[in-house]
């Protein structure tokens, strides 16, 4: 696999990352340098490591997880939705760092990354560089992560408390998108 290809690829798989760490940024007033290496370590790792296991793993298991890594996906990121827009009509004045827990964050890159699982099971047929290709995935996502979330805190911090319940919607559309995708194709 060429580096054109992997570069479109992980552009590809970092895009539900991306999204996450826009409505993110909707919901945090005041962003620090932890939240956003937080939210680049969590995503670009969880996105890097999940084709190296999806590769350890084999083609054996590649049909189960194909056939429910949308359902996986849509469920998370659903309860976390509706969690964000229940939490906008909440009068309670959450911490940041409750928003950035590892809790949260394990979930949601877990959430986001099950497609580079299936990824890593392509991989074991394909003639490709595993960890140069899983090291690129996570800095790509890395990067794109970090832009995402000060792309969406910039608009955010205008948005107020509605920032909160559009970044639960955008969770929601995602996990439906996803589920769409997969059942539909």
């Amino acid at each position: 696999m060429d580096f054109i290809t992997i570069f479109f690829l992980a552009c590809a798989l970092s895009a539900d990352s991306f999204a996450i760490s826009l409505s993110k940024g909707f919901s945090v007033k005041n962003l620090q340098f932890k939240h956003y290496i937080l939210v680049g370590v969590f995503f670009g790792a969880f996105q890097g490591l999940m084709p190296i296991l999806g590769y350890v793993l084999g083609i054996g298991f590649a049909s189960f997880i194909s056939f429910i890594d949308h359902w996986i996906a849509f469920v998370l990121l659903v309860i976390l939705g509706i969690k964000m827009i229940k939490d906008s009509f909440s009068d309670e004045n959450l911490e940041n760092a409750n928003k950035f827990s590892f809790k949260v964050m394990f979930v949601l890159a877990l959430a986001t990354s099950i497609d580079a699982l299936a990824v890593g099971f392509s991989f074991a047929f394909l003639d490709v560089d595993l960890f140069f290709s899983s090291f690129f995935i996570a800095l790509i996502t890395f990067i794109f992560c970090i832009l995402a979330l000060k792309i969406g805190n910039k608009f955010g911090v205008y948005l107020g408390k509605k920032s909160e319940f559009i970044g639960g919607v955008v969770l929601i559309i995602l996990g439906f998108k996803i589920l769409l995708e997969h059942t539909l194709l």
